[in-house]
């Protein structure tokens, strides 16, 4: 049943599907939703952006992922939003089009993201090979020219765009029992959900087995190799969470799709319905959770941008010349040096490293020394990178 009349506007019903209050939470849980994953997903791309340390080819798979996010958030969280608030779809034909053609492109090109990064580290662990940038540019093209050939067929007629059930939203056609739609929708699913989940259970699976080889190898068993397993162990962990919780968050909405497609439509209510849609945008709002516990860089990088002051507080120390007006040096070890070669002290401070090199040690260089007292005496100040 087409939802919209000839005139492309809406075919408003007489009652509402939900109860005025169920509206009311589910406009604050969309909200809420747009909110965080537009917030979160914009400082992962600021970080990338400001550092330099972050500019790696599998950071900029990431930031793919949040670049996709953060479109559903201005584009495909707006519309239902309103429509709470108006306890209905309020938009026209058209709208509804583009709001099921814009969530369906960035949902897949976040699960074939996530799918090229579980292929970056099985190839990383298991084949011992390093991706560059040409490689991860090459595989966000070919992921976004994917995800345009998939959501693009239903604009060329097979399948379609329409209203969901709960009408709050706009997606596929699941329910026509139409060979044309059914057929689509078939191959959607295989293409868009099981062939990228086959991918990413093959490629950790591998990644798991052979962590645990080289963990049980004894002749293996150096710090270097234990550090660098470390490591692995714990990017892999992070991807893998990553993973499951965007699984977590879309497999019912793809179970409840599938019923809807091959099941009898009067299982999916209205209710049925609206749960796993909105659990499913969920996913716009969390990766950014995940790199801040999981990866120490994103920890960092993010803790000095959010942190303004101690950021020019550290830039005010780090670009600071040591003079005589600063604070006076107690040396803590001296060098063992020959008569004739100048003496080395050492000092540590939380910033740096300071040597004082002298000709003459009859000087005491103590806490009450000044600059001006003692001559022919060079000071270097070294600051860890």
């Amino acid at each position: 049943m087409n939802p919209f009349n000839e005139t492309g506007t809406e075919t408003r019903a007489e009652t509402y599907l939900f109860a005025v209050g169920t509206y009311k939470l589910l406009a604050f849980a969309i909200g809420t939703i747009g909110v965080l994953g537009f917030c979160n997903n914009v400082v992962v791309i600021i970080l990338y952006y400001k550092f330099k340390r972050l500019r790696t080819p599998t950071n900029l798979l990431l930031v793919n992922i949040s670049v996709s996010d953060l479109l559903v958030s201005i584009i495909g969280v707006n519309f239902t939003f309103v429509s709470c608030v108006k306890r209905g779809w309020v938009w026209d034909a058209a709208t509804c089009v583009w709001d099921g053609f814009s969530n369906s492109l960035f949902g897949i090109v976040s699960i074939m993201t996530l799918s090229a990064l579980a292929y970056e580290r099985y190839i990383r662990v298991v084949h011992a090979k390093v991706i560059d940038f040409p490689w991860a540019w090459r595989a966000i093209t070919h992921i976004w020219l994917y995800s345009l050939a998939w959501t693009s067929a239903p604009l060329l007629g097979w399948n379609r765009y329409t209203l969901e059930v709960h009408q709050l939203g706009c997606s596929l056609d699941w329910a026509s029992k139409d060979p044309n739609d059914a057929s689509f929708i078939l191959f959607f699913l295989l293409g868009c959900f099981f062939v990228p989940v086959g991918v990413m259970t093959y490629c950790y699976g591998n990644i798991l087995y052979t962590v645990h080889m080289l963990r049980s190898i004894e002749d293996l068993q150096t710090v270097q190799i234990i550090k660098i397993l470390r490591y692995e162990k714990k990017v892999a962990a992070m991807f893998l969470l990553m993973i499951f919780c965007y699984l977590l968050c879309w497999t019912p909405y793809a179970v409840v799709s599938m019923l809807e497609a091959f099941g009898k439509q009067s299982m999916v209510s209205p209710t049925v319905a609206i749960i796993p849609s909105f659990f499913a945008k969920s996913s716009t709002a969390y990766n950014p959770v995940i790199y801040a516990f999981m990866s120490r860089k994103f920890r960092r990088c993010m803790l000095q941008l959010l942190c303004s002051r101690l950021a020019r507080l550290q830039r005010g120390i780090k670009d600071r010349p040591l003079t005589c007006a600063d604070r006076p040096i107690r040396p803590i070890v001296m060098s063992q040096s020959r008569d004739e070669r100048p003496k080395k002290r050492v000092t540590f401070n939380s910033s740096s490293i300071v040597f004082i090199i002298t000709s003459n040690d009859t000087y005491p260089l103590d806490f009450r020394t000044k600059c001006s007292e003692v001559p022919d005496v060079n000071v270097i100040q070294v600051r860890p990178i």
